[in-house]
């Protein structure tokens, strides 16, 4: 049976600033998708938050780019919109850069990971949701999880994974999109999405020359770039991901093992410094520390007739404690280097946060050497 799995998210209002979304906005929301669901139109839903993003993730046989479903997730984040208003939340409806819904959600502001799929016989799913940084912070644990066999060892003595698997990687500045192949083109991704405030990987695909899996995404990430929409900086892009696990593809440990490493990403405090990605519970996803450390939860699930059995809290166990201590260190080491590159992004990386405003007002002292 083909099912779409939507997650979608959008910042439309913070408690205490940038800290954490108010329990009426998800109350709001699931009330929305309760009578979409109740209709017959969505099967399953759960509504959750990530620091200030209220999270959407639904079920249905409606595929991807539906007008309805991205209508849907518009009309809760509109009415979650109008209570942060009345209670005065910090960025009251920050990520809905339109006002009104033109069919999809393209362009429009909130961040969008959907795939559509032919349930297996068994269908594990994990959805990560992370917090105060940009869509290329996936970059290395998606990398990790499907081609890197020192994170998972199934590419190497799995024969159902041996012919490896294909990344769709964006261009997010050009607009443009390549496929690339591992093993046989590893160097050639990695070079591209090193860079990764440019190249994101959007999806990944079981290799065609697999006999034992069909080609239908296996991870797809969410690559909207808010400063690209809008222009100007409004806010971090927070991405979300879907990944697909077990029988062919990484095992649920193989995955959640490409988080073990704290890796620095971009985005924290103003969309302006690097830090480390803290794998968090879902109680610990909100960020505190100079608006973060950066923060990354995961949910596991089993998909049964598109019906949602779960969640898991994959990240809070206790076995990522160090990962946590080591991220808590890198923290201390890299805010140390206050307005410092590389604490702070580099130029390039600053010219949509309010820099260019305190450059523009410099501009007329500076005078030739």
């Amino acid at each position: 049976m083909k099912i779409t799995v939507s997650l979608i998210k959008a910042d439309v209002g913070g408690l205490a600033g940038h800290s954490r979304v108010h329990p009426d906005l998800k109350a709001e929301a699931s009330l929305v998708l309760e009578s979409a669901k109740n209709s017959g139109k969505l099967i399953d839903y759960y509504v959750t938050s990530v620091g200030d993003d209220l999270q959407l993730l639904m079920t249905h046989k409606e595929g991807e780019n539906s007008s309805y479903v991205h209508g849907l997730a518009w009309e809760a984040f509109i009415r979650a919109t109008e209570i942060a208003k009345k209670y005065k939340l910090y960025g009251a409806g920050q990520d809905l850069l339109k006002d009104t819904f033109s069919g999809n959600l393209k362009g429009m502001g909130p961040g969008v990971a959907e795939m559509e799929i032919e349930e297996r016989k068994s269908e594990p799913i994990a959805v990560f949701m992370m917090d105060k940084t940009e869509p290329g912070a996936f970059n290395l644990p998606i990398y990790k999880m499907f081609a890197d066999p020192f994170n998972t060892p199934g590419l190497v003595i799995d024969p159902h994974m041996h012919d490896g698997f294909e990344f769709e990687v964006w261009d997010v500045i050009a607009h443009k999109k390549i496929i690339l192949k591992t093993p046989e083109e590893m160097y050639d991704l990695l070079a591209l999405i090193g860079s990764k405030s440019r190249y994101i990987i959007k999806r990944v695909y079981p290799s065609q020359k697999n006999p034992h899996l069909s080609h239908e995404p296996v991870a797809v990430v969410s690559t909207d770039k808010l400063h690209e929409i809008a222009g100007k900086y409004v806010g971090k892009d927070d991405p979300v991901g879907i990944v697909r696990g077990q029988a062919g593809l990484p095992a649920m440990g193989e995955i959640l093992e490409a988080f073990s490493f704290p890796h620095l990403v971009s985005g924290w405090m103003r969309g302006s410094h690097n830090g480390p990605l803290m794998p968090v519970s879902i109680e610990d996803a909100i960020p505190s520390r100079f608006d973060g450390p950066p923060r990354v939860i995961g949910l596991g699930f089993q998909l049964a007739e598109g019906k949602l059995i779960g969640p898991a809290d994959l990240l809070g166990e206790r076995a990522f404690d160090q990962a946590r201590e080591i991220a808590l260190t890198m923290t201390e080491f890299m805010r140390r280097n206050g307005p410092f590159e590389p604490h702070r992004l580099p130029d390039e990386e600053m010219e949509y946060t309010t820099m260019p405003e305190v450059q523009k007002k410099l501009q007329k002292r500076m005078v030739d050497l």
